[in-house]
């Protein structure tokens, strides 16, 4: 491995090691908070071992600070929540874990099994630090680390995104027709509205139907669970076992998680069924407001400009506000992928205009058609 990659690594790590600091220092729940505090300090030795590395190439190099980035990640945990912090974590976790194993077997060594699973990690840190941390908080911390976490974010990004391109290659394709202002804004505001209707609408359905599928797989497990509790320990051992767990940290941990029936519930509804209860509760009329709003927002973009210039002004004013809102956007989604935010931005940008190319140059052709 390179300078380069060994110090994009590091940087990395201290990214991490940052971001679990931060998110346990505004943990009200104590065991939790230590939790996160072990995973920092683990992350921090990686950090350590990896500044090492990077000093076989520059003696002088030193440890880096956290990047703008992760900041820029906690400034927007407190307004889309934590959890997308920690879904993005996850992911880094798991990257970590595919490295880990491919270095294994080029080594020829050969993987243990625990490279891929996080909550064995917890539970090493629970057994190494003597953390008292029950079955069921456990079940909660990993529920939320798998969890799709960022859907606050990934849906306000998304949003936004399909209201900007939709409205925007609909606004160029008419103003390619060459048509009046009245009718570019007439055609742009019914785009918003039927855009924003429509999102809503099926934000609505997909949350509506899934909790409602979800929820019946709570009820059957419920009652499965109060018919043959043993049955259900003997299940939640095997799925310990299945993600790497050996038989006997797979029966502490469900013997923990089997303390009293609520806790028991939390683990087998995490990890049997892999569904998150915080999301379960969400409202279906929240997230239909929402997309509505977020595919407003985006597409009144490439709108406004027509509301206060006329013909090729308009136009350039458009693509210019669009062009900022779709890097904007790429630098958002950022968050989710952990790409750069200058490649991720411009290919937004790149993607967005060549939607937008596209329509005005068949509106171009069919306004030249009908005049002629």
């Amino acid at each position: 491995m390179d300078a380069d990659k060994l110090k994009e690594q590091l940087q990395i790590e201290v990214d991490t090691a940052f971001l679990y600091d931060s998110i346990a220092a505004i943990q009200s729940d104590e065991n939790l908070s230590r939790v996160l505090q072990s995973l920092s300090e683990i992350e921090k030795g990686h950090a350590k071992h990896m500044l090492d590395k990077v000093h076989t190439f520059d003696s002088s190099y030193a440890m880096p600070q956290p990047s703008s980035r992760a900041k820029f990640q906690l400034r927007l945990g407190k307004l889309f929540g934590y959890s997308s912090i920690i879904s993005n974590l996850s992911s880094i976790e798991k990257q970590f874990a595919v490295h880990a194993v491919k270095n294994k077997l080029k080594h020829g060594e050969k993987p243990s099994g625990f490279e891929h699973n996080h909550l064995n990690i917890i539970e090493a840190v629970n057994n190494n630090a003597a953390l008292n941390v029950s079955g069921g908080l456990l079940s909660k911390f990993e529920s939320r680390h798998k969890s799709v976490g960022g859907n606050a974010l990934r849906a306000a990004v998304l949003g936004a995104n399909d209201g900007l391109v939709s409205n925007m290659s609909l606004v160029m394709g008419v103003a390619g027709a060459a048509v009046s202002n009245g009718t570019i804004l007439l055609t742009g505001i019914a785009g918003l509205l039927a855009g924003a209707i429509s999102m809503a609408l099926g934000e609505w359905l997909s949350v509506q139907s899934s909790r409602e599928l979800n929820q019946r797989q709570i009820d059957l497990e419920t009652e499965e669970l109060e018919a043959s509790p043993e049955e259900e320990k003997k299940e939640l051992i095997l799925l310990y076992q299945a993600k790497g767990m050996n038989i006997e940290e797979a029966k502490k941990l469900a013997e923990k998680a089997f303390e009293n029936p609520e806790t028991a519930l939390d683990a087998i509804i995490t990890e049997e069924l892999g569904i998150d209860k915080e999301e379960l509760g969400g409202s279906a009329w929240e997230a239909a407001i929402a997309s509505f709003i977020l595919f407003s927002i985006g597409a009144i973009i490439p709108l406004y400009p027509f509301m206060i210039f006329d013909g090729r002004e308009a136009i350039l004013l458009s693509l210019g506000s669009s062009v900022v809102g779709l890097f904007g956007i790429g630098a958002a989604i950022t968050l989710l992928t952990g790409k750069s935010i200058w490649f991720s931005g411009f290919r937004q940008v790149a993607f967005g205009l060549v939607a937008a190319a596209v329509t005005y140059g068949i509106g171009t052709l069919i306004g030249v058609s009908l005049a002629g």
